[in-house]
Order: C-alpha cells, then sequence, then structure tokens
C-alpha cells in the first residue's frame, strides 16, 4: 500500500470549527460556557508554549479558558489545594496540570487529585481503566489525535498489525489499546525489546 500523506493542520481546523459550533450550540440551549483550567508550574519553555497554545485554541472555540501559574518551588500541599479549588469550581469542567512538573512534586499524587471527569488528559487512573475496559471517558490527547488522523482518511485498521514504539502512560499504552479497539493486532515495543527493526 503506498504511503499517504495526513494533513495534520487541516484537520485541527476542522475540528476546532467543530467544537467552536458545538459550544455555540451548548450557549444557546443550556447558556453553559465549557470551562478549562491550565495549571503550570514552573518555567519550562516548551510547557509555556503548549499552554499559550491551549489558551488561543480555546478563546477561538468560544470556550472559557483559565491559566493558573505557579512558582518551580510550589509545594505538593499547595498544588493540591489549587486542584482541589479547580474541582469545585462550576465554571471549570476541564481540568489540564502541565507535565512535565518540577522534580520534586509527584506527579501520580497530583493527577489523581483531579476529579476523573474534569481530566481532560485520561491520565486519572479511574480514567485508564474506563480505557482498558472500553468505556467511554476522557483519552489522552496525542493517542486520540493519532486516532482522529486515521480516521480522517477512513483507514481500515480492522485485522491490521499495528506496532506501537513506547509503553509510556502517556502515548504508548493508551496508542495500543485504541488500536485494540478497533480490532487491530498490536505489539508493544520498548527500550528492552530485541531486534526493533523486525518488528
Amino acid at each position: 500500500m503506498p504511503a499517504q500523506i495526513i494533513d495534520g493542520k487541516a484537520l485541527s481546523q476542522q475540528i476546532r470549527q467543530q467544537i467552536a459550533e458545538d459550544v455555540t450550540q451548548l450557549k444557546s440551549r443550556s447558556g453553559q460556557i465549557p470551562g478549562l483550567a491550565v495549571v503550570l508550574v514552573g518555567d519550562n519553555e516548551a510547557s509555556k508554549v503548549y499552554v499559550r497554545n491551549k489558551g488561543r485554541a480555546c478563546e477561538q472555540a468560544g470556550l472559557h479558558s483559565e491559566q493558573i501559574d505557579l512558582p518551580e518551588t510550589t509545594s505538593e500541599a499547595d498544588l493540591l489545594s489549587v486542584v482541589k479549588q479547580l474541582n469545585e469550581n462550576e465554571q471549570i469542567h476541564g481540568i489540564l496540570v502541565q507535565l512535565p512538573l518540577p522534580a520534586h512534586l509527584n506527579e501520580a499524587v497530583i493527577l489523581q487529585a483531579i476529579h476523573p471527569d474534569k481530566d481532560v488528559d485520561g491520565f486519572h487512573p479511574v480514567n485508564q481503566g474506563r480505557l482498558m475496559t472500553g468505556l467511554a471517558g476522557p483519552r489522552p490527547c496525542t493517542p486520540y489525535g493519532m486516532m482522529k488522523m486515521l480516521e480522517s482518511i477512513n483507514y481500515d485498521i480492522n485485522g491490521k498489525n499495528a506496532v506501537i514504539v513506547g509503553r509510556s502512560n502517556i502515548v504508548g499504552k493508551p496508542a495500543a489499546l485504541l488500536l485494540l479497539e478497533k480490532n487491530a493486532t498490536v505489539t508493544i515495543c520498548h527500550s528492552r525489546t530485541h531486534n526493533l527493526a523486525e518488528q
């Protein structure tokens, strides 16, 4: 089968336009405006760019967006307090704690503090369990984006062999599960895999 180029930028615009239309309809029906809060701890330049782009995307789609910037030295207790406030805030429907966090903060503890229904990254153990068992719920964005790209070209995953390189909880494992959901035969390779090229 010949290679096919997928125009991710065009697909992104199409999805954003659809979200903007959905938000407009939701506002007119219920008066509700979906809200996203992004928590950024420290001065990681790549994270700053990512978060800034998220804010712009929210604005373009008509979403309510809040960015909470915290210093590198923020304690775990203080960060947990911020997450708790966002969990209780009725104007916030989604929470994203930008990773990576500074080394002194326990990512697992912070991610588990986010209410599963507000966990837009799909990293909470409840949402990972939902993915594992095929239940609806938020999905990690990179693997979900990958699936949307394949869907955009009507690529039939059913019965195909798929190789995932990497076993992270953020990309590798959820990508494997999403492909498995579509009936692919999935092989997960990682740093200990022998003869990766053969796979």
